[in-house]
């Protein structure tokens, strides 16, 4: 029953020219949005800014229209072919064992740069203020947690973008069309031609990616130009937007280094264990990259980023599954972002936690970070929460930070992708079916 994993093939595109490529127009659009978005706040041009909120929410709609279809047929397919349970439990196990080390070390160097920088001290947050339309989250068990993974509603995991049962239920799909025989061939082919359709259907959704950035940015930057009251004082325009980041340049700059340091003390050291290429690797993803940064949205990179993890060597069933199961268990930079959000309201409220009372929230953010979706905001709603838990005035905090969070997000979105990128070729290279250009093809038996 099991076919050849080239079923389902692997776009090859035509080099274009540098000035035509889509990093290119990615980039052009992003200055674009930022210089237009500038240009007219959302107070003085509010129809410009409706129609830069337009072009944003248009564009990450139609992305998360076709994730669920493309992820189901590609993984159904992908465990069909592989036809191999025991070779499925494996890979989930090595995946979760790998998730779990690197979350650990994000929310550890979280804790290391919020100690030694101190990111809180001396910014004003105002206790009686509450975040609008931020809502404290009741901390999540294990229990609640493992009872998440069974999918119960798909029509309702879809509408949700709840990303972790659809892909529980498209393994189990896959294996039970391996035991159904050759009277599942005509699924299994309807399967492979919904997966071919829906390569086509992104290419034509992602050719409008410099759109989609170009609205996102300028919506938030003409949002910040709108003004702010920063000591009684209304600051517009772009004194408004240098200001508020100059404000919080010191809380900005301490995720950029957080999450810097977590590129070069563990991704690569990752890359060199697992021997793979830097370079290569990482323009291969500059493309879903730098969607990821300008939209902040981790779902709005994922269809692309599957297609240039399979160009790079990664079996498609293995990107398929490692990825979105990453989305919920390895978003490296939102979890760093937790610990650090976290001591950063501390500091502001000048509450001193003891070392042990900081270990306690690592370990809890351990759990409710997997609750993380990987969309715009979500995790204010688990820092409005977890504070509150520790005695922290969590909603004031999350209105503190809220005014520069569009430019923290985009880097933490940016490192999630990264992470679960690496993921899925460290696991492919761990199963021994990773092919990467210039080396032998590997044996046919996996790694144990």
């Amino acid at each position: 029953m099991a076919t050849p994993d080239a079923a389902l093939p692997v776009r090859d595109e035509a080099p274009r020219p540098w000035y035509r490529s889509g990093t290119t127009l990615v980039i052009v659009a992003l200055l674009l949005g930022v210089l237009l978005g500038g240009s007219f706040p959302q107070d003085r041009h509010p129809v410009a800014y409706e129609l830069f909120r337009f072009a944003s929410k248009a564009f990450i709609s139609l992305i998360k229209g076709l994730i669920v279809p493309l992820l189901v047929s590609t993984l159904v397919v992908g465990i069909a072919q592989t036809g191999d349970l025991k070779a499925v439990g494996r890979m989930g196990a090595k995946s979760l064992a790998y998730f779990e080390v690197v979350t650990t070390l994000a929310l550890g160097l979280g804790l290391v740069v919020a100690n030694v920088v101190r990111p809180g001290d001396g910014l004003p947050i105002d206790l009686g203020m509450t975040a609008s339309g931020v809502t404290p989250a009741r901390p999540v068990s294990g229990w609640e947690l493992a009872l998440h993974l069974f999918p119960s509603n798909l029509a309702k995991h879809w509408v949700e973008g709840d990303l972790l049962p659809i892909v529980v239920f498209a393994v189990l799909f896959g294996v039970s069309l391996t035991r159904v025989g050759p009277s599942g061939r005509p699924v299994l082919e309807a399967l492979e031609a919904t997966a071919q359709t829906m390569f086509k259907y992104t290419d034509l959704v992602m050719s409008l990616t410099p759109l989609g950035v170009f609205g996102a940015m300028a919506y938030n930057v003409s949002h910040m130009a709108a003004g702010h009251e920063v000591d009684g004082v209304l600051v517009r325009g772009w004194p408004a937007v240098g200001y508020l980041v100059g404000r919080y340049a010191r809380v900005v700059g301490s995720l950029y280094l957080a999450l810097g340091l977590l590129v070069v003390l563990v991704f690569v050291p990752v890359m060199r264990l697992a021997r793979i290429p830097i370079v290569r690797f990482l323009s291969q993803i500059r493309e879903p990259m730098l969607t990821a940064f300008t939209t902040a949205s981790s779902e709005a990179a994922l269809p692309r980023l599957l297609e240039r993890l399979v160009a790079f060597g990664v079996p498609r069933r293995v990107a398929s599954f490692v990825v979105p199961a990453g989305y919920s268990f390895n978003l490296d930079g939102s979890t760093l972002y937790l610990v650090l959000a976290s001591l950063t309201i501390a500091q502001a409220a000048r509450v001193e936690l003891t070392l042990g009372q900081q270990l306690v929230m690592v370990l809890s953010f351990m759990l409710t970070s997997k609750g993380v979706a990987g969309v715009p905001r979500a995790t204010l709603v688990i820092i409005a929460g977890t504070c509150a838990s520790f005695g922290l005035p969590g909603e004031a905090g999350v209105a503190m930070l809220l005014a520069v969070d569009e430019v923290m997000d985009m880097a933490r979105t940016v490192t999630n992708v990264l992470g679960n990128a690496l993921a899925s070729v460290v696991i492919a290279r761990w199963e021994g079916v990773l092919v990467l250009e210039g080396e032998e093809a590997p044996s046919a038996e996996p790694a144990s």
